[in-house]
């Protein structure tokens, strides 16, 4: 793949609670309970037309079908609470990291360093869902005029970061520090290729709850899944 205009750069917590012990109580109660209705029918049956043997063996069968399937929802919920358990502990790992996340927007930086020369850069990137042959990023300002144009050929399929130097098309010319957004298209062998841009997001923090583990950004919440790229 060869690139023009883009370098490419590498709170609390809720506890899970643990269902193991109540899944499997509640398996135990509904066999105890199968149980005693069973025995206390044994009991009341009438001597001369006591219970028939296929009858018996119908409600034992039943009982076993029962008991397998609560089993097996207990253990899909440990599993579903270990699910969470480790991506609780994940997301405590991206706290202070940068992510990318699907959207539009950057913001370009101005820094000055200790002999007083100033630079400029922001970080953004690009999600291709298949092999491009081409692949045209357009930087745009607040009036939607585009300032800077960077170009990829022939890349593969998947995400790629991009830090833009804040220099526009003249390539000598620093664009002004603020707000800007990202529009990129592709194609391959003449077909559209629909590109998704990223922007990027500051976890500050995580959060537990009945909607599932949340980042906390600088841009909102996301989940996990919402996650492109660590940086």
């Amino acid at each position: 793949m060869s690139v023009s205009g883009i370098i490419d750069t590498p709170a609390a917590v809720n506890s899970t609670p643990n269902t193991k012990t109540t899944s499997t109580d509640s398996v135990q109660a509904d066999q105890d309970k199968f149980m005693t209705l069973l025995v206390t029918q044994l009991k009341n049956q009438d001597p001369l037309n006591p219970m028939d043997n296929a009858a018996m063996t119908s409600q034992l069968a039943q009982l076993s079908t029962v008991t397998g399937i609560n089993k097996v929802n207990a253990t899909l919920e440990t599993l579903r609470g270990d699910i969470a358990s480790t991506q609780s502990a994940t997301a405590i790992g991206l706290i202070g990291k940068g992510v990318l996340v699907e959207g539009k927007g950057l913001t370009l930086s101005t820094t000055t360093d200790a002999d007083g020369k100033t630079s400029s850069s922001s970080m953004f990137g690009i999600e291709l869902p298949s092999d491009s042959q081409a692949v045209s990023i357009e930087i745009k300002n607040a009036t939607g005029k585009t300032v800077r144009t960077m170009s990829m050929t022939n890349a593969a399929a998947g995400t790629y970061p991009i830090t833009w130097d804040g220099l526009m098309d003249d390539k000598s010319t620093t664009a002004p520090a603020g707000n800007y957004t990202v529009a990129v298209s592709a194609s391959n062998a003449g077909s559209k290729v629909t590109a998704t841009p990223l922007q990027l997001a500051a976890v500050a923090s995580v959060s537990t709850g009945a909607g599932g583990v949340k980042l906390n950004t600088s841009l909102g919440h996301f989940s996990m899944s919402d996650i492109k790229e660590v940086l």
